[in-house]
């Protein structure tokens, strides 16, 4: 037994399917299998029950993991025991998507290091809130900054609701708030047919009776305001974002009603370092306030 089987263990009952655990260890679907039936095969006892879409822990898989996840997590304090006296190598490192990291920047890590001037920070940039809650699955992240929902396995500490807009290039004709109902026929830069994003805009399509045109599908963001700047379509952003999208020439408008989305800091439910705890605190402070 390995501490590469305990993660491969974890990962699969958090997945609860040998394919999207393969995906998030990024390792192939026949390797873990075979890795966890070795295990099983050690041990002398079944961790999961093969169903018909996935697998289901066995009662004594169920302490296998619990044991599994305490071992990788006394692993995880002792590799951050180094942070505990904020030593010149202590990093805290923290995964956000580009729609989130300028506030990060701007508001929140000012405060932190001000008061924890001895710790860097690491921003681990995702493109997707799928990239953020991957990499706090996978330890490359401490804490991670996104947009909820985020899946059960993680804890979410909300920080703040942040609105919607719309942002158009120049010279189109709408008004300032901008009715729900006209995004009817509007192009828009949307995501991708069949992501977890892509739904959630067609769940708010969808309330309010909206049938936009779909001008550019991507998950790329990068090119999210590159396409507006073209004139080719508008885009649903948040209000974070305006300042860049004004300076590049665009127009910011709000939505009639008002949509806010809950913008929150997750980390993995085990014991955080020392910094991790200390960055929680000073956004807590910062959302009394």
């Amino acid at each position: 037994m390995n501490l590469q089987q305990l993660r491969y263990v974890v990962a699969t009952a958090e997945h609860r399917t040998m394919t999207d655990a393969a995906r998030s260890l990024y390792i192939a679907q026949p390797a873990l299998s075979r890795a966890i039936r070795d295990l099983e095969r050690e041990l002398g006892m079944t961790l999961f029950a093969r169903s018909g879409r996935g697998v289901v822990v066995t009662p004594q898989g169920r302490r296998v993991v619990k044991l599994a996840r305490e071992a990788l997590n006394a692993i995880h304090e002792i590799e951050s025991l180094a942070t505990h006296g904020h030593s010149p190598e202590a990093e805290l490192r923290i995964a956000a998507t580009p729609s989130l990291e300028p506030g990060l920047s701007a508001r929140l890590l000012p405060a932190y290091t001000a008061e924890h001037p001895g710790v860097r920070v690491h921003i681990v940039r995702c493109e997707s809130r799928d990239g953020v809650v991957n990499a706090i699955r996978e330890q490359r992240a401490d804490l991670g900054l996104t947009d909820l929902p985020v899946p059960a396995d993680l804890i979410t500490r909300p920080l703040e609701r942040q609105e919607v807009v719309l942002i158009s290039p120049p010279g189109l004709k709408l008004p300032d708030p901008v009715p729900i109902g006209s995004l009817s026929g509007l192009r828009l830069v949307l995501p991708t047919p069949g992501t977890a994003r892509r739904r959630e805009f067609d769940a708010l399509f969808l309330k309010y009776g909206v049938s936009p045109a779909g001008t550019v599908e991507t998950d790329e963001r990068g090119g999210w305001l590159t396409a507006v700047r073209s004139g080719v379509a508008s885009l649903l952003w948040y209000r974070t974002m305006a300042e860049q999208a004004v300076r590049a020439g665009l127009v910011v408008r709000a939505l009639d009603p008002c949509i806010r989305r809950v913008v929150a800091i997750v980390h993995a439910r085990r014991r955080l370092p020392a910094i991790a705890q200390e960055f929680l605190a000073v956004a807590e402070k910062g959302t009394a306030a």
